[in-house]
């Protein structure tokens, strides 16, 4: 616990219960005098405290966890820039950490302000709105997030059928599950679309170009609905989210049920394990893609048995994020665009490498990146290509447990990239790649050159470093 002054939460905590300080005090065997310190953050809340807290009350200790602190900082402060207000590290820190509920809530209204102020845009140009909104995309993968990635129910429904079929060979397995149970056949017909069921005629019909990897992940897909319908409903009919988002969060859910079939937890945690993480080698031993591997490592989060916490990423050439998934607190901003001087735009530049790279954010977290460049299509003159760049990255602190970490000096400051959330919110002074000033910082113009209000916080290393980005 790198932050132990939580007095605000335990208050709340208390208030929830309806206890008093000499009730609470009486549980958790300390004085009142002392929980009152506490609750003041005259004193921090200790492990031994800790522990009679879950012993009593049952609690996760998350609750007492700075985990979600970076990415709440992060979003707090891209909100309040949205205002044009300037608010400092150490403000942001505090509320983040003590009156974490405030911070959300402010969040939250800025998005819906957002979202309605598109809205009215969208109305006024006379221009018609999709079916899917980006604020919906983006409370499904908060809603992932609060899971750190990991969806318990799911995860374990699909390992009991995927631990029954050969690792890599599942296609033929799941063709005779769906024939068995559900009478439904295969016709590899589907032309464009990727998967096409007639319920009328019990066929699933499959795009014709996909391999046995990827027919295994749309067969999977389908049994999701087939077999855990109930269990997609239930979580899926979230009172927080829109309609357009509970849609989307019933195709994530059942994307995520397919991932887990043909990857089963165990097996895949111990592969991955084994061979350091080194996720070529794990792609080959399930007969599955890179991408596919990389997404599967961001969910491996299960209470008895966690892998290294990853945040994966895809984007395009643009910069456009088509997928975010983290089981860790990494997070670039929602607004602005993220930072190039990250390695996985430079994954364009080098199709076939894996790139390495040691990022450090302006709170002063490292990370260790991988990026690769990634095509799907179906091949042949002319016909269209999808190019993305995927990556995946994990606090420096599990660094040592991947391969990609081997021939790194993981500690040097001089292997170091600054990296920051955005332009709009990064709060790097001096950076080459800049290409605007922060939101809520003075820009001041002196022989035509543009300079920035100083960054009073802890500057990472020298700006130098930001091309060292070692590949293998």
């Amino acid at each position: 616990m790198s932050k132990i002054f939580m007095g605000v939460r335990l208050r709340r905590l208390r208030e929830e219960r309806g206890m008093t300080q000499a009730a609470l005090a009486r549980a958790l065997e300390i004085s009142p005098s002392y929980l009152n310190q506490i609750e003041q953050n005259a004193r921090p809340l200790t492990v031994p405290v800790l522990l009679r807290l879950n012993a009593a009350f049952g609690l996760d200790v998350q609750l007492f966890s700075d985990a979600d602190e970076a990415r709440l900082i992060t979003d707090l402060r891209a909100a309040l820039a949205d205002q044009g207000t300037g608010v400092s590290q150490a403000e942001l820190r505090e509320l983040a950490a003590n009156m974490p509920e405030v911070a959300r809530s402010i969040i939250a209204m800025q998005r819906r302000l957002r979202e309605t102020a598109e809205r009215a845009d969208l109305l006024a140009g006379s221009i018609e709105s999709p079916g899917t909104t980006p604020a919906a995309f983006e409370a499904v993968r908060d809603w992932f997030y609060e899971r750190r990635n990991h969806v318990a129910e799911l995860d374990s429904a699909a390992e009991a059928i995927g631990d029954a079929l050969p690792a890599g060979r599942m296609a033929a397995g799941l063709i005779d599950r769906l024939a068995g149970r559900h009478g439904i056949r295969i016709a590899q017909d589907a032309g464009e679309a990727l998967r096409r069921y007639d319920p009328g005629a019990r066929i699933l019909h499959l795009a014709p170009h996909l391999n046995p990897g990827q027919m295994g992940f749309q067969i999977a897909t389908q049994l999701a609905f087939l077999e855990q319908g109930e269990v997609i409903d239930r979580l899926s009919d979230d009172p927080a989210l829109a309609t357009d988002a509970r849609t989307l969060l019933r195709i994530g859910l059942a994307n995520y049920f397919a991932g887990a079939l043909i990857l089963p937890y165990r097996a895949f945690l111990a592969a991955a394990e084994a061979t350091r993480y080194d996720i070529d080698l794990i792609a080959r031993r399930f007969g599955v893609g890179f991408e596919t591997t990389c997404h599967r490592l961001s969910t491996l989060q299960r209470p008895d048995a966690r892998g290294v916490p990853f945040f994966f990423i895809r984007v395009d050439r643009a910069g456009n994020i088509s997928k975010r998934q983290s089981a860790t607190d990494f997070h670039f901003s929602r607004i602005g665009g993220s930072c190039p001087l990250w390695n996985v735009y430079e994954a364009f530049a080098r199709p076939g490498e894996i790139l390495r790279q040691v990022a450090q954010m302006p709170d002063g977290r490292s990370y260790l990146w991988i990026a690769r460049m990634v095509q799907s299509g179906q091949g042949g003159f002319g016909a269209p290509v999808k190019t993305f760049a995927v990556a995946l990255g994990c606090d420096l602190a599990h660094a040592d447990r991947l391969v990609y970490a081997s021939g790194l000096d993981l500690r040097n400051p001089e292997t170091v990239t600054p990296i920051g959330p955005g332009c709009k919110v990064c709060e790097r002074p001096a950076c080459p790649q800049r290409a605007f000033p922060m939101v809520g910082r003075p820009l001041a113009a002196s022989a035509g050159e543009a300079r920035f209000a100083p960054y009073s916080g802890a500057e990472g290393p020298a700006v130098a470093a930001s091309r060292r980005n070692p590949a293998i």
